[in-house]
C-alpha cells in the first residue's frame, strides 16, 4: 500500500512543487482539507478531501474538519504495538507517514490596526496544533513537517535513505512542531491577556518571551561569551527585517549598539538627522537642513569618539554623504535606504557594515532585563513630549529658538546612561556627559568636551539637580538655558542660582533615566 500522507497549510509556499515531488516521485497518496485541498486539485493532483475519507463533513463553518478518530488513530498508532496494528485494520484506518500543517495567521491577523477581538478569535487555529502535537507525540512512526523551509531537506532524506526517515530527523522535526505550537499558544494568551490590561495593570501577570534564532554571533560582549541573535514572533519586524547591503556578519555589540542608535534617530522624524554612538551613548547628534550637513555637524562635534562607531542616518544616503561617511574607521551605517551611487561609493570600505532599515519606529513595547531569579519588565520609554507642555521656573522667559534648542537637548539626553547631561549649540551636540556615579561630574564631562562653545550653549540633564552646583557650573562656562525634569526637594535652589545669574531653566516634569 502506498504512504499517506495529510496535508493542511494555511502558509502554502512551495505546497504545489512539494506535493508533486510526493506523489510523482515517492509515491505517497494525499489526503487534505480545505482551501489546501482545493489548491492541489486546481494543480491537477490527486487528492482525497478529509471529509471523504473520514465520511464525515466539514461542519461549523469549518471549524470542525480533520478532528475525526480516521484521522488521529492514523496518526497516534504505534506500529510496534500489535493492538493499535489491529485496531487500524479493524476500523479501516490507514496509518499516516506524514502530517504537512502549519498555523492559521494569528499574529499577523492582530498586527492589523484594525482588527476585531471577533476577527481575532476566528483566526485561533484549533485542528491545526491537534495535528501537530498528535504527530509530534508520535515521531517515533511518522515526520511531521510545519514549516515550508523543511520540504527540500525532508526530500532529501527520503532520497539518500532510501525512504527511511531517520530517527533523528523525525525526532528534531517533532521538536520544531512543538516550538511552533508553543510560540502560536503563547501569542494567544498575549493577546488576549492584553484584552484584561488596564491603567492600574498595565503589564500582564504572566510574561513569557520566546524566540527563535536566526543568527549564531561570532562571541558576546566579550570573546569568552556565547551569543545568538533571535527573532520574537512568526513575522520579521524591526532589525530583522532590516537588509545588509554589505560588510562583515554583525556582532552582539553591533547589534546592541544599532538599537540605541535607532531609539535615536527615531526622535527625528522631520529634518535630515545623523546620530554617532560608541558603547550605546551619543558622541554626536545633528539635525540640518541637508543629511551631509548632518553628519559633518554629528562627526565634528567629536571626532575623535566617532572612530569606529555606528551611525544612524533618518534618510537615504545620497553620494554626498557617502563620501563624507567614507572619510573614516566606521562600525556601521544604517539609514531607510541608500542611493545606487551611494552604495557603490561605500562598497570601497569592504569591511563596512551597511543596513538599511525601512522603518526605524518599529520598537519593542517593553524592555526586559534580567536578574537572579527571574527579570524585570518595563513599559519602554516613549512618551511624547511637547514644549507646551513645560513648565518655565525662572524670571527670564526663553525664546522660540532657545525654546527649540532645549527640546532638541531633551530628545538627546533621553538616551544618554544616566547620570546624563547634554550640551547642545544649532542643533548640534557639542559635550556628553555619561553614566557618572554623580551629577555634577557628568556637568563637569560635558562642558569640558563643549570648551569654548559652551558659550551660549544650552544643557539638557536628564534627572533634577540634587544641589544648585551644577547650575552653578553651567552658567561659568557660558550656558544660558537648562532643561530638566524637577522634583528634587532642592529645586528652589537651581531656581533660585538660575534667577541670580541670569538662565532660562524650565521643567518638563517627566525623568529619563537609562540604566
Amino acid at each position: 500500500m502506498a504512504r499517506l500522507a495529510l496535508l493542511s497549510v494555511s502558509d502554502k509556499r512551495g505546497l504545489i512543487e512539494f506535493a508533486k515531488s510526493l506523489v510523482e516521485e515517492l509515491g505517497f497518496d494525499l489526503i487534505s482539507s480545505g482551501g489546501t485541498a482545493m489548491a492541489l486539485k486546481e494543480a491537477g493532483l490527486p487528492v482525497t478531501k478529509v471529509s471523504d475519507y473520514t465520511g464525515f463533513p466539514e461542519i461549523l463553518g469549518g471549524r470542525v474538519k480533520t478532528l475525526h478518530p480516521r484521522i488521529h488513530g492514523g496518526i497516534l498508532a504505534r506500529r510496534d504495538v500489535p493492538q493499535d496494528v489491529t485496531e487500524l485494520e479493524t476500523h479501516e484506518i490507514r496509518p499516516i507517514d506524514l502530517v504537512v500543517v502549519n498555523l492559521y495567521p494569528f499574529e499577523q491577523t492582530i498586527a492589523k490596526p484594525d482588527v476585531t477581538l471577533a476577527e481575532a478569535i476566528e483566526n485561533i487555529d484549533i485542528g491545526g496544533p491537534t495535528l501537530l502535537r498528535a504527530s509530534a507525540k508520535n515521531y517515533a512512526h511518522l515526520t511531521v513537517l510545519c514549516n515550508p523551509e523543511q520540504y527540500g531537506s525532508y526530500l532529501e532524506e527520503f532520497q539518500t535513505k532510501n525512504g527511511e526517515i531517520s530517527f533523528e530527523f523525525r525526532q528534531h522535526c517533532a521538536l520544531k512542531a512543538f516550538q511552533h505550537t508553543g510560540a502560536y499558544d503563547r501569542a494567544i494568551a498575549a493577546y488576549l491577556e492584553q484584552q484584561e490590561l488596564s491603567e492600574d495593570s498595565p503589564l500582564p501577570q504572566n510574561f513569557v518571551l520566546a524566540g527563535t534564532q536566526i543568527q549564531s554571533l561570532r562571541y558576546g560582549e566579550n570573546p569568552h561569551q556565547a551569543a545568538a541573535w533571535y527573532q520574537t514572533g512568526t513575522q520579521p519586524t524591526g532589525w530583522t527585517s532590516g537588509q545588509i547591503l554589505q560588510g562583515k556578519p554583525l556582532s552582539y555589540n553591533n547589534l546592541v549598539d544599532l538599537e540605541a542608535a535607532r531609539r535615536i534617530i527615531c526622535e527625528f522624524p522631520d529634518q535630515p538627522a545623523a546620530a554617532i554612538l560608541k558603547h550605546t551613548n551619543p558622541c554626536g547628534v545633528a539635525i540640518a537642513d541637508t543629511l551631509v550637513t548632518a553628519y559633518e555637524k554629528a562627526f565634528n562635534a567629536d571626532s575623535i569618539s566617532a572612530f569606529g562607531g555606528i551611525v544612524a542616518l533618518n534618510q537615504n544616503i545620497d553620494s554626498q554623504t557617502a563620501k563624507a561617511l567614507s572619510k573614516t574607521f566606521l562600525e556601521c551605517i544604517f539609514a531607510p535606504g541608500c542611493d545606487e551611487e551611494a552604495a557603490q561609493i561605500l562598497k570601497k570600505k569592504s569591511n563596512l557594515r551597511v543596513l538599511i532599515l525601512p522603518d526605524s519606529t518599529q520598537r519593542p513595547k517593553e524592555i526586559i532585563k534580567q536578574i537572579a531569579g527571574g527579570f524585570l519588565v518595563q513599559s519602554a520609554d516613549d512618551v511624547v513630549e511637547q514644549s507646551t507642555d513645560w513648565k518655565v521656573v525662572t524670571e527670564k522667559q526663553p525664546t522660540p529658538e532657545e525654546l527649540a534648542e532645549l527640546m532638541f537637548a531633551w530628545k538627546v539626553v533621553k538616551h544618554v546612561k544616566s547620570n546624563a547631561i547634554v550640551v547642545t549649540k544649532n542643533q548640534t551636540t557639542l559635550g556628553v556627559g555619561a553614566g557618572q556615579m554623580n551629577r555634577v561630574g557628568s556637568v563637569e564631562i560635558a562642558l569640558k568636551q563643549a570648551g569654548e562653545n559652551a558659550q551660549g550653549a544650552v544643557l539638557g540633564s536628564d534627572a533634577f539637580f540634587p544641589f544648585d552646583d551644577s547650575v552653578r557650573t553651567a552658567a561659568a562656562a557660558g550656558i544660558t538655558a537648562i532643561v530638566q525634569p524637577g522634583g528634587s526637594l532642592r529645586d528652589q535652589d537651581s531656581i533660585n542660582a538660575a534667577n541670580e545669574l541670569g538662565l532660562v531653566m524650565v521643567f518638563t516634569g517627566i525623568r529619563h533615566f537609562v540604566h
